[in-house]
């Protein structure tokens, strides 16, 4: 449910929200670089040849898990760009669900969040009752 009413931020919501940005922009760099080092190292020739099968299964083992890592880490990457695009359009920090303003608080500890404090909780509990 998109929010239907304008709702006011507090001040200094500005320069707090700038800040929040470069803290984005910072994140999403640390991520493609190191998603870029994943890339190189798994084209390595050196590193893929074990002469013991139980250290191949080891790098495998540790090769999937890194590339799972590597698709949260390009999930979370989408969610930084909607939260880019959001505070360009003036929509960040609106709670999705009941329109009401995100608290600065909240934003600064997770900047991609789209759902105020409650609407969240809430959230969690009705997807406790569904398991």
């Amino acid at each position: 449910m998109a929010p239907t009413k304008k709702t006011q931020q507090p001040k200094g919501f500005a320069e707090k929200i700038e800040k929040i940005r470069k803290k984005l922009d910072e994140q999403k760099r640390q991520l493609l670089a190191e998603a870029e080092g994943t890339i190189n190292d798994s084209m390595n020739p050196e590193i893929e040849n074990f002469p013991d099968m139980g250290d191949q299964a080891a790098a495998e083992s540790d090769r999937s898990f890194i590339l799972r890592l590597r698709g949260r880490e390009q999930r979370y990457i989408r969610k930084i760009d909607e939260a880019v695009e959001r505070i360009e359009k003036g929509t960040y920090g609106i709670c999705e669900s009941c329109g009401e303003p995100i608290g600065v608080k909240r934003l600064e500890a997770r900047p991609v969040t789209t759902l105020c404090i409650e609407c969240k909780t809430r959230q969690e509990e009705e997807e406790k009752l569904r398991k």
